[in-house]
This record gives structure tokens, C-alpha cells and sequence, in this order.
């Protein structure tokens, strides 16, 4: 059993009540701190952009010749025997290894009617040629031969599976 003194009687509500305060207390420093919070943060919310409406394209060019489709017909050519191929079966030459820009012409060698080309390879060393030698990596022979340049004709591809010549040179003192 429970024994009340006069003691206990006075002491329970004033503990009980002291402990209900406390936790009462004002939360209005509580309702400050959000309100600050709230003011600091203003953000601001870009509008969003306008795009222009889509305009269609019409393709016109669906007749016109495919640009994806070789002009020249192979299969038309008949006459393989006459076609310009460069010579697999030729030795080559040492300024063959050498492409044509990389080559200088240094001077001219003249011994009664023969006429020599003096070419300086990429490694400075001077080679002496005459008209029929070949030099460069296009298969280029040389057709003649002056006091001031050398002329050859390379055999280049021409893109669609066959060669061309084309006409080429060396000045002296070109690189």
C-alpha cells in the first residue's frame, strides 16, 4: 500500500507541473528561425525558352545523277591490253625509293652530247641520272634533261581502278 504524507501531496504537483512547463516552452524563437530561413533563399526560375516551330524540307535532287555512283563504267572497257599499267617486273631504281618532293636537283653533269641530272636524295647523297632513269614513287621516268631541270612523267591512279600519266619536274635548287 501507498502512503500518502502531506509531504508527498505538496511535492507531486509542483514536480509533475514543473516538468509540464519545460516542455511548454515558447517555440516562437522556433517560428523566427524559419521565417529567416525562408527569406534567404529566394530563387528565381528562368522562363522557359521559345523555339521556333519546325519547317520540313523538300528534297528536290531525287532525279539528279547519285553522287555515290562512279560516272565511268569499268565494265565497258574491253580493251584491257591497251590500258596505261606501271611495269611490276622492272628493277627499280635507288631514287624510286624517294618521294618526288623530297628529291633536289644539285646540277648537271655535260660530256659531248650526253647530258646527266645530279639529284641529292633526302640522305645527301648525290646520284647521277640521264633520260630513261626512273626516280620518285610514281613510277616517274625521266623524258629530258636541261641545264636548269628534269622532266618526267609519273603513272598515277586515276581513281576508279585505272592509271594516268602526268607530267612532272625538278628545278635546280628545288626541294
Amino acid at each position: 500500500m501507498i502512503r500518502f504524507s502531506k509531504l508527498n501531496v505538496i511535492l507531486l504537483p509542483l514536480l509533475s507541473g514543473s516538468m509540464f512547463t519545460g516542455c511548454t516552452q515558447s517555440v516562437d524563437d522556433l517560428y523566427a528561425y524559419i521565417d529567416q530561413a525562408k527569406s534567404k533563399h529566394v530563387g528565381s526560375v528562368q522562363p522557359i525558352p521559345q523555339f521556333k516551330p519546325y519547317e520540313s524540307f523538300t528534297y528536290s535532287a531525287a532525279e539528279l545523277r547519285d553522287p555515290f555512283v562512279a560516272v565511268v563504267d569499268l565494265e565497258e572497257d574491253d580493251d584491257k591490253e591497251d590500258l596505261l599499267t606501271p611495269d611490276k617486273t622492272r628493277p627499280r631504281q635507288p631514287l624510286e625509293a624517294f618521294s618526288l618532293d623530297s628529291l633536289r636537283m644539285v646540277g648537271v653533269l655535260e660530256q659531248g652530247e650526253n647530258l646527266w641530272g645530279l639529284i641529292e636524295d633526302p640522305k645527301q647523297v648525290v646520284h647521277r641520272v640521264q633520260v630513261g632513269n626512273y626516280m620518285g614513287q610514281n613510277e616517274g621516268a625521266i623524258t629530258g634533261i636541261t641545264e636548269g631541270e628534269i622532266f618526267l612523267v609519273e603513272i598515277i591512279p586515276d581513281g576508279v581502278g585505272g592509271y594516268i600519266e602526268r607530267d612532272a619536274s625538278i628545278a635546280i635548287g628545288s626541294e
